[in-house]
């Protein structure tokens, strides 16, 4: 007995094709945009997790009621 080979064949699986074929300028640009965003956000987050401060100015309140 060979096992179960009536039927149809499966066609063999074609490989994937490549995503970056089709990207244009304003692709590409706002890919460098999402890195550039990605990497303020990550430091922003190191900032807050050293208890740093996150801004350098802002309102100061004076010692006068």
């Amino acid at each position: 007995m060979s096992g179960r080979q009536g039927g149809k064949l499966k066609p063999l699986k074609a490989k994937k094709k490549q995503g970056n074929e089709f990207e244009d300028e304003e692709d590409i640009a706002f890919k460098a945009k999402q890195k550039a965003a990605e990497a303020a956000r990550k430091e922003m987050a190191s900032k807050a997790a050293k208890g740093g401060p996150l801004v350098g100015g802002g309102i100061k309140k004076s010692g006068k009621k």
